[in-house]
């Protein structure tokens, strides 16, 4: 954490006095008119990406003010105004808990119901100035290192079942799709592994479960969110109002109920080792095994899946197989201490976190008036400004990263590119950062690459070829010999 206001974390930046202080470029619009109108280049006319990219043209500056959804008709108590940050220097002041909070912060100004949660401001809504967020905080990390020995094991049972799914698919049609394969795969490991509920025993959980968390996630995040339905219905039924709980709360109930009876040990640890509520926990586990894992890894894990199956002309797969079958050697047995050895593979895996992150924008609310300073101004932020980082543009910043618009594999490889991993930001936080009770990084930070890892190693030591088309079709497979 940044001990100075005007010194973001792991950026060396010019002394601030001798930048000069502007004021932040953008404007809101008239009430109503300006956010709405803002609301429907985001969705509709430009789309996410074109709307931060237009305005940097435009104000020729990565430090802008501007509305996100969402917004009128029936969002009176949501503030749209933000201040965009979209460069390296400037985004790193989402995570400087000196000068910004993440209190009751999640998508922007808005936050869904809290009867989606139980009534209960689970984790993604408590500052690490509340108390109580250390509870918590210090209850995942307990389950993440209690997991720690059983974790690739159950990983890898897992992924072996969806793998043969798909190849019984494949000998029957001309491709299978992994998309319910590979996120009943995820579901059924976080759901074991963090709370100790194996699906397998509720058949209705281990067959519908993940679509009740799906449906339950959707629901809260569809206004903000663009689907891509024909417009402008996608405007008027679904960017329009928030939507009850009680749509999606039969299925959250028999989640909930799963694992208040599956997951008994570990419950029983949050309310006795970390001063946590029976429903405290339950609430908790379900957001982190729905929001932080199963939603994470859901998007996370396709992006790999997609850049190693595409037509490439470079030899990327080759390359990656060669690496992992050399690190492996005859043993064929794979751990984390093996992948750690695969730097291809994981410069790999960084380089899909930057291209394209699982969560493309973050989120903090200024503590106090500050400083913040980008390459070439500083400018006045006041006390309850909310920034807006669009980490994708971010991570494609030309000052620090060559040729930010490519994919490159090897990018996070070498010395220069290890140096590059402080701006790699994706887990609230820099690659190079710690998590801990008093910061709001990744809880599963530390584990989150080396199983990315793990899991494109056991894809090139389980097959010699491998296709796969955008939409996550499985076209061939060649099994390794």
């Amino acid at each position: 954490m940044s001990s100075s206001s005007e010194t973001p974390p792991n950026v060396v930046s010019p002394t601030p006095s001798v930048l000069p202080v502007k004021a932040i470029p953008g404007s809101y619009g008239l009430p109503i008119i300006g956010p709405f109108l803002d609301r429907l280049n985001y969705f509709w006319f430009q789309g996410l990406d074109t709307f931060f990219r237009k305005r940097v043209e435009k104000y020729k500056s990565t430090v802008f003010r501007t509305n996100i959804p969402p917004t009128f008709p029936f969002f009176t108590r949501v503030n749209p105004h933000v201040i965009a940050v979209l460069d390296c220097k400037s985004f790193s002041y989402l995570f400087d808990l000196d000068v910004v909070e993440k209190k009751n912060i999640l998508i922007g100004d808005y936050m869904p119901s809290l009867s989606f949660t139980g009534n209960i401001r689970v984790s993604i809504y408590l500052d690490p100035s509340e108390p109580q967020h250390s509870q918590v905080k210090n209850f995942t990390l307990d389950i993440l290192k209690r997991s720690s020995s059983v974790w690739i094991p159950e990983f890898i049972s897992n992924v072996d079942v969806m793998w043969t799914t798909v190849e019984k698919d494949l000998s029957k049609n001309k491709s299978s799709s992994l998309h319910v394969p590979l996120q009943r795969c995820i579901f059924r490991f976080f759901t074991k592994i963090l709370a100790g509920a194996d699906t397998e025993n509720s058949s209705e959980i281990a067959d519908k479960g993940f679509g009740y968390m799906n449906a339950w996630i959707a629901i809260q995040i569809i206004p903000t969110q663009k689907v891509g339905i024909l417009q402008p219905f996608e405007e008027i039924f679904l960017h329009s109002c928030a939507y009850p709980s009680i749509l999606v709360s039969p299925g959250y109930k028999k989640l909930y109920n799963f694992l208040k009876k599956e997951g008994r040990e570990v419950i029983q640890r949050g309310e006795t080792d970390f001063g946590l509520t029976e429903e405290e926990t339950i609430h908790n586990l379900l957001f982190i095994i729905g929001v932080n894992a199963f939603a994470g890894f859901s998007a996370f894990l396709p992006e790999l899946i997609t850049r190693l199956g595409s037509t490439d002309e470079t030899g990327l797969q080759n390359k990656l197989r060669k690496e992992v079958r050399e690190k492996i050697g005859s043993t064929q047995q794979l751990s984390f201490e093996s992948v750690r050895e695969m730097e291809l593979v994981h410069s790999f895996v960084y380089e899909t976190l930057r291209y394209g992150p699982p969560v493309q924008c973050q989120y903090a609310r200024a503590r106090k008036d500050f400083l913040l300073t980008s390459y070439d101004a500083s400018y006045e932020i006041k006390k309850g400004e909310l920034l807006c980082g669009y980490q994708v543009l971010a991570m494609r910043d030309p000052k620090v990263f060559d040729d930010p618009e490519s994919f490159k594999a090897d990018r996070f490889t070498g010395e220069k590119g290890r140096e590059l991993l402080k701006y790699l930001y994706w887990s609230n936080g820099p690659q190079t950062g710690s998590t801990s009770a008093s910061n709001k990084q990744c809880a599963g930070k530390d584990v989150v690459v080396p199983t990315a890892c793990l899991f494109v190693a056991d894809l090139l030591m389980r097959y010699d070829s491998f296709r796969c088309s955008s939409s996550l079709n499985i076209i061939a497979v060649e099994k390794a010999k």
